[in-house]
């Protein structure tokens, strides 16, 4: 059922792309869209059971509650980009729907991954199959907001594939000739880690994802990209890739709690969390374009999550509602 998740999107994607006409091509976005909602209620629906040991995908408390609200909110989007697409068939919509449906296998693969390269190789896949649907539109602000976004995520999700290096080198163990990016491995032997190297990684991971975020001030490609994208896409921008990256960040901090390092982590989403407030309640003000109002809303936003998770306790349970 989880490979389900994965796999529907991405094949329906492939007949997306195969299918030559422009009108009967979107119905495949309700269609695949509500398969992957009931699939997806159909595995929470069922008992809860751990996940496998060393399994590099797999179900757990987050997981779960991730997947729940990238689902639900594909579903909603994909039925509305029916009639969106239908009164512009003039442009074509071959790379559009194929786009949308890759997002959101990708987005269900990084929700469902238990491996950090796993995870890592999904955020990358959403920033690829994203940027297109950006430039919609086909015009000089969208093509420029289309550069932004593709130039900062690629340097943040870099900056994060070097966090990811930095973890690896503070697992390397005296004796042990191999290290796993395993969730399960890295949490059994994360009291052992190298501190210095782990706290190094987990600041090149915060500012790795949190750029994918939206954490300010690494949010300059959002105000471009929501105003830009179509309002679908903005809001699968907002409400998906922003809760996928997150989710990402949430297991680097994971990693840190069992390190025996969670007060440096939650000092660390403190300061990003009040930052991102003070600049998005600067921008705000005077924002006279609504989408882009509401791209510091989601700086906004994505920064009570932080002060939440950093506040831990009652502020966590606050976060993930």
């Amino acid at each position: 059922m989880i490979a389900l998740l994965i796999l529907l999107p991405l094949i329906g994607g492939l007949i997306a792309f195969l299918i030559p006409s422009d009108r009967w091509r979107p119905l495949l976005l309700p269609i695949c869209g509500v398969a992957h909602l009931l699939f997806t209620l159909a595995i929470l629906a069922a008992p809860v059971t751990p996940p496998e040991a060393g399994s590099w995908i797999g179900l757990d408390a987050l997981s779960r509650l991730v997947l729940l609200v990238v689902s639900l909110l594909f579903a909603a989007c994909s039925i509305y980009a029916v009639g969106y697409l239908r009164f512009r068939l003039a442009w074509g919509n071959r790379i559009f729907v194929t786009c949308l449906l890759v997002f959101l296998g990708s987005m269900s693969l990084a929700a469902v991954s238990r491996h950090l390269g796993i995870l890592w190789v999904a955020v990358e896949t959403t920033t690829l199959a994203s940027a297109p649907l950006i430039y919609y539109n086909r015009n000089r602000l969208s093509i420029e907001a289309t550069w932004k976004y593709l130039l900062l995520g690629s340097v943040g999700i870099a900056l994060a594939m070097l966090g990811i290096l930095f973890v690896a080198y503070a697992a390397l163990l005296p004796g042990v000739g191999e290290v796993s990016l395993q969730l399960d491995d890295l949490l059994a032997s994360a009291s052992r880690f190298s501190r210095p190297w782990l706290r190094a990684g987990f600041v090149f991971l915060l500012v790795g994802f949190g750029t994918k975020v939206g954490f300010a001030p690494l949010h300059t490609w959002k105000p471009d990209a929501y105003g830009e994208a179509p309002g679908l896409v903005g809001a699968l921008l907002a409400g998906g890739l922003t809760s996928v990256a997150f989710f990402a960040l949430l297991r680097t901090m994971q990693i840190m709690a069992a390190a025996g390092e969670l007060a440096v982590a939650r000092q660390a989403f403190l300061v990003m969390g009040l930052v991102s407030l003070f600049f998005a309640a600067i921008f705000v003000i005077r924002q006279p374009d609504f989408k882009r109002l509401l791209a510091y809303s989601s700086v906004e936003h994505m920064g009570i999550l932080a002060i939440g998770i950093a506040v831990g306790g009652l502020g966590t349970v606050g976060a993930m509602l």
